[in-house]
Protein backbone atom coordinates (compact mmCIF):
# COMPACT_ATOMS: atom_id res chain seq x y z
CA UNK A 1 0.00 0.00 0.00
CA UNK A 2 2.86 2.37 0.79
CA UNK A 3 4.51 1.66 -2.58
CA UNK A 4 1.41 2.93 -4.39
CA UNK A 5 1.89 6.45 -3.05
CA UNK A 6 5.61 6.61 -2.27
CA UNK A 7 8.34 7.84 -4.61
CA UNK A 8 10.73 5.05 -3.67
CA UNK A 9 11.35 4.20 -7.34
CA UNK A 10 12.15 7.85 -8.10
CA UNK A 11 15.27 7.55 -5.95
CA UNK A 12 16.92 4.95 -8.16
CA UNK A 13 19.98 5.90 -10.15
CA UNK A 14 18.99 6.20 -13.82
CA UNK A 15 19.37 8.57 -16.75
CA UNK A 16 16.05 10.38 -16.25
CA UNK A 17 16.79 10.83 -12.56
CA UNK A 18 19.79 13.00 -13.47
CA UNK A 19 17.70 15.43 -15.55
CA UNK A 20 16.99 18.78 -13.89
CA UNK A 21 13.57 18.57 -12.14
CA UNK A 22 12.64 21.97 -13.55
CA UNK A 23 13.04 20.58 -17.07
CA UNK A 24 10.92 17.59 -16.09
CA UNK A 25 8.14 19.89 -14.88
CA UNK A 26 8.22 21.94 -18.08
CA UNK A 27 8.08 18.84 -20.28
CA UNK A 28 5.32 17.32 -18.12
CA UNK A 29 3.20 20.48 -18.27
CA UNK A 30 3.72 20.80 -22.04
CA UNK A 31 2.80 17.18 -22.77
CA UNK A 32 -0.29 17.37 -20.55
CA UNK A 33 -1.46 20.50 -22.39
CA UNK A 34 -0.94 18.77 -25.74
CA UNK A 35 -2.86 15.71 -24.52
CA UNK A 36 -5.75 17.78 -23.18
CA UNK A 37 -6.03 19.80 -26.40
CA UNK A 38 -5.91 16.70 -28.61
CA UNK A 39 -9.06 16.24 -30.70
CA UNK A 40 -8.42 12.55 -31.39
CA UNK A 41 -7.58 9.66 -29.07
CA UNK A 42 -4.49 8.49 -31.00
CA UNK A 43 -2.05 11.04 -29.57
CA UNK A 44 -3.07 10.61 -25.90
CA UNK A 45 -2.94 6.83 -26.27
CA UNK A 46 0.52 7.04 -27.84
CA UNK A 47 1.68 9.25 -24.97
CA UNK A 48 0.25 6.76 -22.47
CA UNK A 49 1.97 3.88 -24.24
CA UNK A 50 5.29 5.72 -24.32
CA UNK A 51 5.04 6.50 -20.59
CA UNK A 52 4.21 2.87 -19.77
CA UNK A 53 7.15 1.64 -21.85
CA UNK A 54 9.48 4.09 -20.13
CA UNK A 55 8.35 3.01 -16.67
CA UNK A 56 8.85 -0.63 -17.59
CA UNK A 57 12.31 0.23 -18.92
CA UNK A 58 13.05 1.80 -15.53
CA UNK A 59 12.20 -1.61 -13.99
CA UNK A 60 9.10 -0.43 -12.18
CA UNK A 61 6.95 -3.51 -11.43
CA UNK A 62 4.08 -3.84 -13.88
CA UNK A 63 1.80 -4.86 -11.00
CA UNK A 64 2.47 -1.53 -9.28
CA UNK A 65 1.79 0.38 -12.50
CA UNK A 66 -1.52 -1.43 -12.93
CA UNK A 67 -2.53 -0.73 -9.32
CA UNK A 68 -1.73 2.96 -9.71
CA UNK A 69 -3.84 3.07 -12.89
CA UNK A 70 -6.89 1.34 -11.39
CA UNK A 71 -8.41 4.58 -10.09
CA UNK A 72 -7.91 6.57 -13.31
CA UNK A 73 -9.18 3.65 -15.40
CA UNK A 74 -12.37 3.67 -13.34
CA UNK A 75 -12.80 7.35 -14.20
CA UNK A 76 -12.16 6.57 -17.88
CA UNK A 77 -14.81 3.84 -17.83
CA UNK A 78 -17.39 6.14 -16.21
CA UNK A 79 -16.66 8.93 -18.73
CA UNK A 80 -17.04 6.62 -21.71
CA UNK A 81 -20.29 5.12 -20.41
CA UNK A 82 -21.86 8.48 -19.51
CA UNK A 83 -20.93 10.13 -22.79
CA UNK A 84 -22.11 7.11 -24.77
CA UNK A 85 -25.56 6.98 -23.18
CA UNK A 86 -26.16 10.69 -22.53
CA UNK A 87 -25.16 12.10 -25.92
CA UNK A 88 -27.80 12.06 -28.62
CA UNK A 89 -26.86 10.75 -32.04
CA UNK A 90 -26.85 7.63 -34.18
CA UNK A 91 -28.13 4.75 -32.02
CA UNK A 92 -25.87 1.75 -31.44
CA UNK A 93 -27.78 -0.23 -28.85
CA UNK A 94 -30.75 0.35 -26.56
CA UNK A 95 -31.03 -0.90 -22.98
CA UNK A 96 -34.03 -0.97 -20.68
CA UNK A 97 -33.23 -0.85 -16.96
CA UNK A 98 -35.98 -0.58 -14.33
CA UNK A 99 -38.40 0.82 -16.85
CA UNK A 100 -35.97 3.42 -18.19
CA UNK A 101 -34.64 3.28 -21.73
CA UNK A 102 -30.98 4.11 -22.36
CA UNK A 103 -29.71 4.53 -25.91
CA UNK A 104 -26.02 4.41 -26.75
CA UNK A 105 -24.92 6.65 -29.62
CA UNK A 106 -21.95 6.57 -31.96
CA UNK A 107 -21.17 10.24 -31.36
CA UNK A 108 -21.31 9.77 -27.60
CA UNK A 109 -18.98 6.77 -27.76
CA UNK A 110 -16.54 8.75 -29.90
CA UNK A 111 -16.54 11.70 -27.49
CA UNK A 112 -16.22 9.37 -24.50
CA UNK A 113 -13.20 7.62 -26.00
CA UNK A 114 -11.53 10.98 -26.65
CA UNK A 115 -12.13 12.17 -23.07
CA UNK A 116 -11.03 8.84 -21.62
CA UNK A 117 -7.84 8.82 -23.69
CA UNK A 118 -7.04 12.34 -22.47
CA UNK A 119 -7.41 11.26 -18.86
CA UNK A 120 -5.28 8.15 -19.41
CA UNK A 121 -2.57 10.09 -21.24
CA UNK A 122 -2.37 12.88 -18.65
CA UNK A 123 -2.33 10.45 -15.72
CA UNK A 124 0.40 8.37 -17.38
CA UNK A 125 2.59 11.47 -17.71
CA UNK A 126 2.09 12.27 -14.02
CA UNK A 127 2.92 8.69 -13.06
CA UNK A 128 6.12 8.84 -15.10
CA UNK A 129 7.08 12.13 -13.45
CA UNK A 130 6.53 10.64 -10.00
CA UNK A 131 8.75 7.72 -11.02
CA UNK A 132 11.73 9.87 -12.06
CA UNK A 133 11.53 12.84 -9.66
CA UNK A 134 11.25 12.60 -5.86
CA UNK A 135 8.58 14.74 -4.25
CA UNK A 136 11.00 17.13 -2.56
CA UNK A 137 12.63 17.94 -5.93
CA UNK A 138 9.25 18.69 -7.46
CA UNK A 139 8.36 21.03 -4.59
CA UNK A 140 11.73 22.82 -4.91
CA UNK A 141 11.17 23.20 -8.66
CA UNK A 142 7.71 24.64 -8.07
CA UNK A 143 9.15 27.26 -5.73
CA UNK A 144 11.80 28.10 -8.35
CA UNK A 145 8.95 28.72 -10.81
CA UNK A 146 7.47 31.14 -8.26
CA UNK A 147 4.52 28.94 -7.35
CA UNK A 148 2.66 30.47 -4.37
CA UNK A 149 4.37 29.48 -1.14
CA UNK A 150 1.03 28.64 0.51
CA UNK A 151 0.19 26.20 -2.30
CA UNK A 152 3.52 24.41 -1.99
CA UNK A 153 3.16 24.26 1.78
CA UNK A 154 -0.31 22.73 1.48
CA UNK A 155 1.04 20.19 -1.03
CA UNK A 156 3.82 19.27 1.41
CA UNK A 157 1.30 18.79 4.22
CA UNK A 158 -0.92 16.64 2.01
CA UNK A 159 2.05 14.51 0.99
CA UNK A 160 3.11 14.14 4.62
CA UNK A 161 -0.30 13.20 5.98
CA UNK A 162 -1.03 10.71 3.19
CA UNK A 163 1.54 8.41 4.78
CA UNK A 164 0.34 9.20 8.30
CA UNK A 165 -3.19 8.13 7.31
CA UNK A 166 -1.83 5.05 5.51
CA UNK A 167 -0.04 4.05 8.69
CA UNK A 168 -3.23 4.44 10.72
CA UNK A 169 -5.23 2.58 8.06
CA UNK A 170 -2.84 -0.38 8.12
CA UNK A 171 -3.15 -0.54 11.94
CA UNK A 172 -6.96 -0.68 11.69
CA UNK A 173 -6.82 -3.36 8.99
CA UNK A 174 -4.48 -5.52 11.09
CA UNK A 175 -6.80 -5.16 14.10
CA UNK A 176 -9.82 -6.12 11.98
CA UNK A 177 -8.07 -9.18 10.57
CA UNK A 178 -7.14 -10.35 14.08
CA UNK A 179 -10.86 -10.16 14.94
CA UNK A 180 -11.76 -12.10 11.73
CA UNK A 181 -13.29 -8.98 10.24
CA UNK A 182 -12.77 -10.28 6.71
CA UNK A 183 -13.83 -13.89 7.23
CA UNK A 184 -17.02 -13.51 5.15
CA UNK A 185 -18.53 -11.16 2.61
CA UNK A 186 -20.90 -9.59 5.13
CA UNK A 187 -18.19 -9.05 7.75
CA UNK A 188 -15.84 -7.72 5.06
CA UNK A 189 -18.37 -5.10 3.96
CA UNK A 190 -18.95 -4.11 7.57
CA UNK A 191 -15.20 -3.90 8.22
CA UNK A 192 -14.63 -1.78 5.12
CA UNK A 193 -17.37 0.67 6.18
CA UNK A 194 -15.87 0.93 9.67
CA UNK A 195 -12.41 1.40 8.16
CA UNK A 196 -13.64 4.18 5.87
CA UNK A 197 -15.38 5.95 8.75
CA UNK A 198 -12.31 5.66 10.96
CA UNK A 199 -9.98 7.05 8.30
CA UNK A 200 -12.31 9.97 7.55
CA UNK A 201 -12.66 10.72 11.27
CA UNK A 202 -8.92 10.66 11.85
CA UNK A 203 -8.28 12.78 8.79
CA UNK A 204 -10.72 15.36 10.16
CA UNK A 205 -8.92 15.28 13.50
CA UNK A 206 -5.60 15.82 11.75
CA UNK A 207 -7.06 18.75 9.79
CA UNK A 208 -8.41 20.41 12.94
CA UNK A 209 -5.21 19.93 14.96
Amino acid sequence: MFDIFSDIFARRDNTLMKVDPRAKLVVTFTVICVVILSARPLLPLCVAGACMATMLALRIPIRLICIRLMGPMGIVFVLVVLKTFLTKGTPIVALSILGHDFIASTEGLRHGVVLGSRVLGAVSVILLLSSVAPAHQIFHALRWFRAPESWVEIALLIYRYVFALLDQTSDVIVAQRVRLGYSSVTRSLSSVSVLAGTVVGRSMDQAMS
